[in-house]
């Protein structure tokens, strides 16, 4: 087999391909070969050493990785559920850039006839991170607005299709004018470029009374200015800091650390008096939430072979182009998700 391995935190230099021997499932386990691996934003926070639970859960050397798609080709003493050469999504904490993959019989699910499997592992960590901040946190009402930032990256487009199926109305937010079309496909009602306009001028337009639901993964950008604009009961769902880390792959510390001095501390009182409220979500550390997440698979997977629910555009690289892979998503200019091909 091949796997990404990264033996210290740094540049995209530090992705190097390792060749070793195939992993052997033990008693409950199946072994994937793996024909995708999904990519995200998160893989390069691993990769820059600023992961919170790659390094207390795991530590370097490490692999990458939360999501892939292949068939079955081993299974381990036990496993009843599965056969060799069944189509299957993986879910995996970190490992996932690999050609195969030992998983728990738990952890993986049938891939639904409408997805190739470049689709199939692109959907698992966006779609269950803006499940599990929609139906496990907020519990929407139809008819709610809804800002989503990001709103055509890999979980923005996510929390637009799911938020189009909770009733709500959903303005997203993209910082693109090559990102428009797809926000509005994915079902946003209402599409803000920030590049042409004036975000928090057009927003205010469009929900006078505020938001009933924001979504961030900017940070200190416009966190501030987000919970400014909820409305009563309003709910502010963070789950990322994007707009505090490069562009380049390098790390600029004193930025960093200037970015997070800035960034809001959300004060009680105020939150008590105006009913608001601010809530956050992060899949790695949701482990022994693991009956959870899998309901929530349970439920996409159903909705996507529906066709309820849509797959997102997928750009592809090979597995030793993983640093142009994530170069690329850290460009802020893809749409949708990017996948390895082993």
């Amino acid at each position: 087999m091949k796997r990404i391995r990264i033996d210290q935190p740094g540049g995209y230099e530090k992705l190097r391909v390792e060749h070793c021997a195939d992993p052997l499932p033990g008693p409950g386990q199946v072994r994937v070969a793996v024909e995708a691996c999904g990519v995200n934003y998160a893989d390069g926070i691993i990769r820059m050493g600023l992961y919170a639970s790659a390094r207390e859960l795991h530590g370097y050397p490490i692999t990458p990785g939360f999501e892939v798609a292949g068939r079955i080709d081993a299974i381990g003493e036990g496993v009843t559920r599965w056969a060799i050469g069944d189509p299957v999504i993986g879910l995996t904490l970190f490992n996932g850039y690999s050609s195969h993959l030992c998983l728990d019989q738990e952890q993986v699910f049938a891939l639904p006839q409408r997805l190739s499997m470049a689709e199939g592992a692109s959907l698992p960590t966006v779609f269950l991170t803006a499940w599990f901040m929609v139906h496990q946190q907020l519990h929407p009402r139809a008819g709610e607005r809804w800002l989503v930032h990001s709103a055509a990256g890999g979980v923005g487009s996510a929390l637009v299709q799911i938020g189009r199926l909770a009733g709500c109305h959903i303005t997203g937010v993209v910082g693109s004018a090559h990102k428009r079309e797809h926000c509005q496909r994915m079902g946003a009602d209402r599409v803000i470029d920030k590049t042409h306009e004036d975000l928090w001028t057009v927003a205010k337009a469009d929900a006078p009374k505020g938001y009933h639901a924001i979504f961030d993964a900017n940070g200190v950008a416009t966190l501030g200015e987000s919970y400014a604009h909820l409305a009563a009961t309003g709910r502010l769902v963070i789950y990322g800091f994007h707009s505090m880390l490069p562009h380049n792959g390098r790390l600029n510390w004193l930025r960093l650390a200037w970015d997070w001095l800035r960034t809001p501390r959300f004060n009680p009182l105020d939150m008590t008096q105006s009913n608001r409220s601010v809530i956050a979500a992060n899949l790695s550390f949701l482990q022994s939430e693991a009956p959870r997440l899998r309901e929530g698979m349970r439920w996409l997977m159903t909705h996507f072979e529906t066709g309820a629910l849509q797959p997102l555009p997928v750009e592809s690289f090979p597995l030793d182009g993983a640093a142009d892979a994530q170069r690329r998503i850290e460009s802020g200019q893809s749409i949708g998700k990017l996948v390895l091909l082993p």
